[in-house]
């Protein structure tokens, strides 16, 4: 898991790198593009290899089809909040996504949700609002755009529940790469992006990290406990901060990283509890 997120977070930081490049935020969607063809031949080429599926039975799976929306729609707010602000910012903002998950369980799945993990879904929302920043706002309404990303992403592992196996993560994987690599491929038309080719080894680098973040979150889940690594996930946030400062130049605020600290704190304890009601082993 530790890997994985390393993974992920080398990827975007290499994406908004190709970006800046460009000097045009549009050209995100042509990185994303580019980026998931590569992506999605090497996935293809790891179900032929590794589980020797017929590669048509992929497409059987219509869930799959709206896993894969909504994974397009995560990304759409993620890269456009990644590409105007800070890395580590929207790490954390999209950390919130063990709050959302909480909130879906209790009023969609009607799960009982008790005072001590109500008081976490507070905690953790007060270390958003001290991201944020309120009384001095750096980035106004773009702070949304990480939020509502974790709210698809929410959506998205909520589908996946419903519809993963120990047979079908790569076939799964597949398809929502197929679909991000076409709804970017058809907003790169539609906004008349043009595609620099000059990073296109920077694309190509990003894919293999992003690829190797697919195969590591896979690992994990057929060899560790849940519980054990869940909390791993809030890493890519220290990640995001320090490539975020060594590669893009941007430094973490005081009060980002005392949010961060408090979110990651609740989120852990989220864990930790439903580890004690016996909800994951």
């Amino acid at each position: 898991m530790l890997l994985g997120q390393l993974s992920f977070a080398i990827n975007d930081t290499i994406v908004k790198y190709a970006v800046k490049l460009t000097k045009n935020d549009y050209s995100t969607l042509g990185v994303i593009f580019i980026r998931g063809i590569f992506t999605s031949f090497f996935i293809f080429l790891f179900i032929i290899i590794l589980s020797k599926s017929k590669i048509y039975k992929v497409f059987t799976n219509k869930k799959s089809y709206l896993r894969g929306l909504f994974e397009v729609l995560t990304a759409l707010f993620f890269f456009a909040g990644l590409i105007l602000m800070p890395m580590a910012d929207v790490y954390t903002l999209l950390m919130t996504t063990p709050f959302m998950v909480t909130l879906y369980a209790a009023f969609f799945l009607k799960e009982k949700v008790g005072i001590r993990r109500w008081t976490a879904v507070i905690v953790g929302f007060v270390g958003v609002i001290i991201v944020i920043n309120p009384h001095n706002l750096e980035f106004g309404f773009l702070f949304i755009l990480p939020i509502i990303s974790a709210f698809f992403l929410t959506m998205r592992d909520a589908v996946t529940k419903e519809i993963v196996n120990r047979h079908n993560v790569l076939e799964i994987t597949f398809v929502t790469s197929v679909f991000v690599m076409l709804f970017s491929g058809i907003g790169s038309i539609l906004l008349n992006v043009r595609i620099e080719f000059s990073n296109l080894i920077y694309i190509f680098v990003s894919s293999i990290f992003l690829c190797s973040g697919y195969l590591c979150s896979v690992l994990t889940i057929f060899y560790a406990p849940l519980s054990l690594t869940a909390s791993i996930r809030y890493s890519v946030i220290v990640f995001g901060m320090i490539l975020g400062y060594l590669y893009l130049g941007e430094v973490p605020s005081i009060n980002m990283i005392i949010g961060a600290l408090i979110i990651s704190a609740s989120g852990l304890f989220v864990i930790k509890r439903q580890k004690e009601l016996g909800k994951i082993n």
